[in-house]
């Protein structure tokens, strides 16, 4: 896999460039601010793009939104955002467009997860962390349907959120197969989501949280 990575911390910028390449992949472009990471993605075609949220020069969510420039740009190029700090504004487009992650920076350190989530996310999936979408789900007012999931709901609907499996989801978590499926049809009718397409219920159902963790959003 080919990969740019836009990150200002010349520390964690090369040991990631150095797991990655460890594992076998190619690190083609480095940048360490949002205007270089959008030239590096353009003279170094890339499979993914791993970016910090906060970069220079504002340190702000300038890499969350070179993260909007890029997919614009090219369509086909995954995404995923590393942070120490929840964003949900720009993600939230970003998601609904697929080949998207979103993790913790933490979540670095599970090395075979963090590398099954690029692998996802390279693909064509999805890989938020579930500590984010436990953070977006929690505090709701009591008229919001998420409020209505209990503990366990959010649980899946947080790993349905990084892109798990009902398979995934069953092993992470103990249950049955057969549970998670049931868990999962709770979530959609409470979520009020009845269209026949499973995969595209489920992107909807994270899209739902999101939408109403961002900044105006009803």
């Amino acid at each position: 896999m080919r990969i740019v990575i836009g990150e200002d911390s010349a520390l964690f910028r090369e040991g990631l460039a150095r797991l990655l390449a460890d594992a076998g992949h190619e690190v083609v472009g480095k940048a360490a601010d949002a205007p270089s990471l959008l030239v590096a993605a353009e003279q170094y075609p890339a499979d993914l793009a791993i970016i910090d949220v906060r970069m220079p020069p504002d340190h702000t969510d300038d890499g969350a939104r070179a993260a909007r420039q890029l997919r614009a740009r090219h369509p086909e190029l995954g995404i995923l955002l590393l942070s120490q700090h929840i964003e949900t504004r720009h993600s939230v487009e970003l998601v609904a467009s697929g080949r998207f992650g979103y993790l913790l920076k933490d979540r670095v350190l599970d090395v075979d997860d963090f590398l099954d989530a690029l692998r996802r996310v390279a693909a064509g999936g999805s890989a938020l962390d579930p500590e984010v979408v436990t953070r977006l789900i929690g505090h709701r007012p009591p008229d919001d349907p998420l409020s209505t999931l209990t503990a366990r709901e959010r649980e899946v609907l947080a790993m349905m959120a990084e892109g798990r499996t009902n398979v995934g989801i069953a092993r992470r978590l103990w249950l049955t197969e057969r549970t998670v499926e049931a868990h999962v049809s709770s979530i959609m009718a409470k979520l009020g989501l009845a269209t026949s397409d499973e995969d595209h219920r489920r992107v909807l159902a994270v899209l739902v949280h999101l939408r109403r963790a961002a900044p105006g959003g009803g």
